[in-house]
């Protein structure tokens, strides 16, 4: 089975629907300067809302019409994708609790229409406290999802923070993966904004490296070790920078003062079992990078994701690219499906 595990959904109501999309525009927190707006496409019958951060800086765009179940599935099929778990992108940091349940409720919609193509992960707000786990669990035993996606950081606050832990016990004793979505920017973006790649794509990266680091040596999993939450966008690159951060106990120090901290086996072991990388999009991170990534971090830790429909030839081409990689049959066969199909417990579709 082929899984596209990154699909991105957004209600198509949002854009002909003004009591919805005043409702979503609420939402956004102008306090932490992140903006929203709702603008026609210049040349087409057709609107997009536009999220900055900071204002006057495009991080997040939803385009009418790319949420069309139709439009997914035919895509799909010209992928060779045989069934894909939509998310919600981004806005899900800061989404209102009667929002994530309509959204929710949208999303399963979707997935029921689809015939078995679809499933999807629960959105809900990890400092909702018991009101959050109630709609987990509605999410989960009512609706059939297989997960629950959240934000990499809340405001200032990545996941480490003890404000979370509450929300992560929970998940812990439910046994469910966590995607850790990537925020557009870090937590603190103030030299990176001004251009626009250095911003959309580092960004991101940036920021899930970050959330990564902190989950482990905030002491995340020494409290949750049945956690297991999928990073996006590689974990921002972390086969990088992993073997750096995360240095085994050498047999011999000669590091007088600590410079660092080297006694991180147990964090190693953390991160082999509990962290786990979905692609977001195959093709950006070229051949190299991609075969580097699998040496490092494994193919039993990759997941295949496109981010689709940020760009169609994400998921159109994507398959055709993980197969060309220089890895084994067995390598590509765990990426392109069969870590998505155990971590979250994905049927097959109906026939």
């Amino acid at each position: 089975m082929i899984i596209d595990a990154n699909m991105y959904w957004i209600p198509e109501a949002l854009f002909t629907d003004e009591d919805l999309m005043s409702e979503f525009m609420h939402c956004i927190p102008n306090d932490l300067d992140i903006w929203g707006k709702c603008e026609q496409i210049p040349g087409t019958d057709k609107k997009q809302v536009v999220i900055e951060e900071p204002k006057g800086y495009q991080n997040l765009n939803y385009v009418q019409g790319e949420y069309i179940l139709e439009q997914q599935l035919a895509d799909m099929d010209k992928a060779g994708v045989d069934k894909a778990l939509l998310k919600i992108p981004c806005c899900h940091a800061w989404l209102s609790m009667e929002l994530c349940r309509k959204f929710n409720d949208g999303m399963a919609e979707h997935v029921k229409r689809s015939n078995g193509r679809l499933a999807a992960l629960a959105a809900v707000p990890p400092l909702a406290g018991k009101e959050g786990i109630y709609e987990l669990e509605r999410c989960v035993k009512e609706l059939g999802m297989t997960g629950v996606q959240i934000s990499s950081h809340y405001g200032k606050r990545y996941l480490d923070h003890e404000s979370f832990r509450p929300f992560f016990r929970s998940v812990n004793e439910l046994n469910l993966p966590v995607y850790v979505h990537h925020s557009p920017v870090p937590a603190d973006y103030s030299s990176i904004y001004e251009y626009n790649n250095l911003r959309r794509s580092y960004g991101r990266c940036a920021d899930q490296t970050t959330a990564i680091a902190r989950e482990v040596f905030g002491g995340l999993f020494d409290e949750c070790p049945n956690l297991k939450l999928v990073h996006s966008m590689l974990g921002g690159s972390f086969f990088a920078y992993r073997d750096s951060m995360f240095r085994k106990t050498p047999a011999v120090s000669e590091d007088t003062v600590k410079r660092f901290d080297t006694d991180t086996n147990r964090y190693c072991d953390q991160i082999r079992d509990n962290i786990y990388y979905e692609l977001s999009h195959a093709q950006p991170w070229g051949k190299d990078l991609l075969e580097c990534a699998v040496k490092i971090l494994g193919a039993d830790h990759i997941i295949f994701g496109t981010s689709y429909p940020v760009r169609q030839e994400w998921l159109t081409e994507g398959i055709d690219f993980i197969q060309k990689l220089d890895i084994s049959e067995e390598e590509k066969e765990l990426i392109t499906g069969k870590n998505a199909e155990n971590i979250y417990k994905i049927a097959q579709p109906l026939s």
